[in-house]
């Protein structure tokens, strides 16, 4: 993928219970609410577990992470789909033969509702 500032990357994921038990064996998050359904037999989603969304871009152009900032705006439940827009907003050679990047990111719930912003920055590989 050749990326260049103002492109604007979007994907959409629902969140599966089985998604939140590897999630919570990986990192050990066992907060009560992600572990225990509430009265409509849904769980919480790890805040970071979300955050995966905006790293994807990263991934998929080899991104070393230098800084990522989230802001998490509301709770993202099992069987919810996120759509995640990230728009480049630098993007640059450097002399070393890396390139710079910065991103910022926005993902909201199948009701249209933020869930989650932030941004990344690091180096392509």
């Amino acid at each position: 993928m050749s990326l260049k500032v103002g492109d604007v990357i979007t994907f959409e994921r629902t969140f599966t219970v089985r998604d939140v038990e590897l999630f919570t064996e990986v990192s050990c998050d066992e907060g009560s609410h992600h572990i225990t359904p509430d009265e409509q037999g849904k769980l919480v989603i790890q805040g970071l577990l979300t955050a995966t969304l905006p790293t994807k871009v990263g991934g998929d152009n080899n991104v070393l992470a230098r800084t990522m900032n989230f802001e998490f705006l509301r709770p993202v439940f099992t069987e919810d789909t996120i759509r995640c827009e990230v728009t480049i907003e630098k993007f640059e050679k450097q002399d070393n033969n890396r390139t710079s990047i910065f991103a910022s990111f926005l993902c909201t719930n199948q009701h249209e509702k933020q869930v989650l912003r932030g941004s990344f920055a690091g180096v392509i590989l």
